[in-house]
């Protein structure tokens, strides 16, 4: 890639650094100059060669170059003019008085037109290369023009043609190569930035990836604070309240205790081990990430039973277009079962025994159609269609149908108030069926409560990028020992039901990339949250 040098835009904040400050720093180099010249010439303190030709001149061009340099403080402040022409003005000045002064002190053998050579330096730093060579060309002339003008008033004693030559030479060189080392500082300085640029959108697209990995990630300082957690690493440990930077043994003492364990071991290679939250098993690896005993600890953290899940997936899908292929052929004898015994429940000549059994046959019969059309709802999750849906409004226009159709339910569900604007993509079908069979649940397990509502629903933002809708009654709660059980197809602690209700909601909202998950309540009753990750949430901001 060519780095090509432009002349400065004062307009754009990323020019100021090599523009506009450096201007002002040359302009407060000339004040101090130029004071320090008042100064010695206004006490006498000045030695030869200053001023030993016309010390009233010094005086003056002294005072002229201290004026100019206080009254040029205000347009640099100001940024106008122009930049170009303000740092063409400076050097114009600089050029100028910088040859009185030295006219003053005896010509180019006084030395004090070596100055123009740190003049020159700074302002070819400033401007483009042709410019450089300009300002170098109008110097020397000066300087050159200065020695004829003391040939024409007599002062032929202080001509020296080689040494303002000389002179002229260095300028130029000087200017060369301050073009050049600017060039490389400029080439320099934009490569940096640009590598910069990119170990920032690396570090960012890094973050991006870990907070969405799968697989959870901590880092946790040797004192055990916790400097990094992702948010798969927060829903296993079951979202607990409290800042996600606490320290590790807020989160789990038994993963603590294991990690002391692997730092007395020397911290020697991986180490793997499985610990129990309460609520599910954890594999944890531990990755030392510095081989000093004080360096972080990095932290991977699994579900234990995730290979056994995934082969349930496959089974479950293998299931799934098995029972697709062979629906027909079971709904059929299922009809003639269903329609024979509806038929013979009609005959007047059965006695109260066989009515109850035909009563047996038409529930079976109806169980059975619920499975077959339970299942078969698995092999239609690829007709999803999401809609960006406002959570406040389709809440309650929920309720209102839910009510229609239940009005037992009536009453009986608390809607708490939905922040504003919260929005999810999510397929409306699919969010309706969800939070039907939660509530289905919830009513069905709660206990009555005079003046209260045994179903609430609410939602908030976690984290500030996710939202969540809970569903939590008033019932006794999963018991401990069912809750690794409680997704699981055909798990049911009820007789009536054929188990599939949350496993289907749960493969809903994985499928709408969300999650679905109980939160366990120390007072009882049920507590579900339905989890919407990061990247579906569109947050308005007021």
């Amino acid at each position: 890639m060519t780095i090509r040098q432009k002349t400065p835009d004062p307009s754009s904040m990323d020019d100021f650094s090599r523009t506009w400050r450096p201007l002002r720093i040359f302009n407060t180099y000339r004040v101090f100059l130029a004071a320090l010249f008042v100064f010695l010439i206004h006490f006498g303190f000045h030695q030869e060669p200053l001023a030993s030709t016309s010390e009233q001149l010094f005086r003056q061009a002294s005072l002229a170059y201290l004026i100019f340099g206080f009254a040029a403080i205000v347009p640099l402040w100001l940024r106008w003019p122009r930049y170009l022409l303000q740092a063409s003005a400076h050097i114009g000045a600089d050029i100028l008085i910088i040859v009185v002064l030295m006219h003053a002190s005896g010509g180019v053998d006084s030395g004090v037109g070596m100055l123009l050579v740190v003049s020159i330096a700074i302002v070819s730093t400033m401007v483009t290369g042709r410019q450089s060579g300009f300002f170098a060309a109008v110097a020397t002339l000066a300087v050159l023009a200065e020695q004829l003008y003391s040939v024409l008033v007599g002062l032929d004693h202080h001509v020296n043609y080689p040494l303002a030559g000389m002179l002229g030479l260095a300028l130029f060189a000087t200017a060369i190569m301050a073009q050049v080392l600017a060039s490389r500082a400029t080439a320099s300085e934009a490569l940096a930035r640009q590598r910069g640029i990119d170990l920032a959108d690396m570090a960012q697209l890094t973050d991006y990836i870990i907070e969405q990995m799968e697989v959870g990630v901590m880092v946790v300082d040797p004192d055990g604070q916790v400097r990094f957690i992702n948010n798969a690493a927060w829903r296993l440990f079951g979202e607990p309240r409290l800042p996600k930077l606490a320290e590790l043994d807020d989160y789990s003492g038994e993963l603590t205790q294991e990690l002391q364990r692997w730092k007395q071991m020397q911290r020697e290679g991986r180490q793997r081990f499985l610990i129990n939250t309460g609520r599910q098993k954890l594999l944890i690896n531990l990755v030392a990430m510095d081989k000093g005993q004080e360096s972080p600890t990095l932290i991977f953290l699994e579900e234990a039973d995730a290979t056994s899940r995934e082969a349930q997936q496959l089974k479950l899908a293998a299931l799934g277009r098995l029972t697709g292929s062979i629906a027909h052929e079971i709904r059929n004898p299922l009809g003639a079962i269903s329609h024979a015994g509806a038929l013979l429940a009609e005959s007047p000549a059965l006695d109260a025994a066989d009515k109850r059994l035909t009563q047996i046959i038409s529930e079976q019969s109806k169980r059975v159609n619920s499975i077959v059309e339970s299942i078969l709802q698995l092999g239609k999750r690829d007709k999803t269609q999401p809609e960006l849906i406002t959570l406040d409004a389709w809440l309650n226009h929920f309720l209102r149908d839910y009510y229609y159709t239940r009005s037992e339910a009536r009453g009986r569900i608390l809607l708490e108030p939905v922040p504003e604007n919260m929005q999810v993509w999510f397929d409306p079908i699919h969010l309706n069926q969800i939070i039907s069979n939660l509530c289905d649940n919830a009513l069905r397990y709660s206990k009555p409560a005079a003046g209260q509502s045994e179903v609430v629903l609410s939602c908030a933002w976690f984290g500030g990028k996710h939202g969540f809708i809970d569903v939590i009654d008033t019932g006794p709660g999963v018991a401990k020992q069912h809750i690794d059980q409680l997704f699981e197809p055909f798990f049911t602690t009820d007789g009536r039901g054929v188990g599939l209700g949350l496993y289907l909601c749960r493969e809903l909202a994985e499928f709408n990339l969300a999650q679905l998950r109980y939160i366990g309540k120390e007072d009882g009753g049920g507590h579900f949250r339905l989890l919407f990750p990061a990247q579906q949430i569109d947050r308005k901001q007021e």
